[in-house]
């Protein structure tokens, strides 16, 4: 674990949901997730999180639906509120200390997100949960996490899924898919791979944060990924291009 100190994870919200209950909070999902995090606190990893809100409405599902975009958006951003609560709630059975910041600002529950402020709570070995996005319409949380591994200085962005890195096709559909080890950011865009949206994915390539893409399903999965025991992507812009 040496070569990292600090990391941001993005995790879908999805995760904090029992596969077919149409979203509803699951404490046995919740719990999985949380003990992933303690294992690599535990190791000495300062860590941030940004929370999707799959699990409860996506904005640009809401808008589809027939809410005003922006609008829509909105309450997207404020659904991650509530994961990151249920979420800070379980780690902190757990032991840790933890600490809720969010871009829309509810100041008689979380704490407004200010930069440096994270990162002396980060330094302080409290895990920072971040959530309502960049605090904007139209920005997913994948556009998020990119941003706010930047702006953290981390070391490494990780996008857990449930799929164990990145594939040419979906490996759930097709028994040919590819897996690819490494790849680089240009790679993606050119294929227009789906791994995170187009914004987020431009803004680790302009500011050279390595990305890891893996799974989060099984027990110890963060950990085992960062320390190569199982297979996960890794994206960034020294990888030899494909073309």
């Amino acid at each position: 674990m040496a070569l990292y100190k600090r990391v941001l994870l993005k995790l879908s919200g999805e995760r904090m949901a029992k596969p077919g209950s149409g979203g509803v909070l699951s404490i046995e999902s919740i719990n999985h997730l949380a003990d992933e995090v303690v294992t690599l606190h535990d190791k000495g990893l300062q860590i941030g999180i940004v929370l999707g809100a799959g699990n409860i409405l996506r904005g640009a599902e809401a808008a589809e639906a027939g809410f005003e975009e922006a609008q829509a958006h909105s309450m997207g951003m404020l659904a991650t509120v509530i994961n990151a609560l249920a979420l800070q709630s379980i780690l902190e059975e757990k032991g840790k200390f933890t600490r809720v910041m969010t871009a829309v600002e509810m100041n008689s529950i979380a704490e407004p997100y200010i930069r440096r402020r994270a990162l002396r709570h980060m330094e302080k070995d409290r895990i920072v949960i971040l959530a309502g996005g960049t605090g904007n319409p139209f920005f997913t949380t994948d556009s998020a996490g990119a941003l706010r591994a930047i702006e953290l200085e981390a070391d490494l962005l990780v996008k857990a899924t449930q799929v164990d890195g990145i594939y040419n096709k979906d490996p759930n559909k097709f028994d040919d898919a590819e897996h690819f080890g490494d790849i680089s950011y240009k790679d993606i865009l050119v294929d227009n791979l789906k791994v995170m949206d187009g914004a987020a994915i431009a803004l680790c390539r302009e500011h050279n944060m390595p990305l890891m893409v893996c799974s989060i399903t099984g027990k110890n999965s963060l950990i085992d990924a960062l320390e190569g025991r199982v297979k996960r992507t890794l994206v960034n812009n020294t990888v030899q291009d494909k073309r």
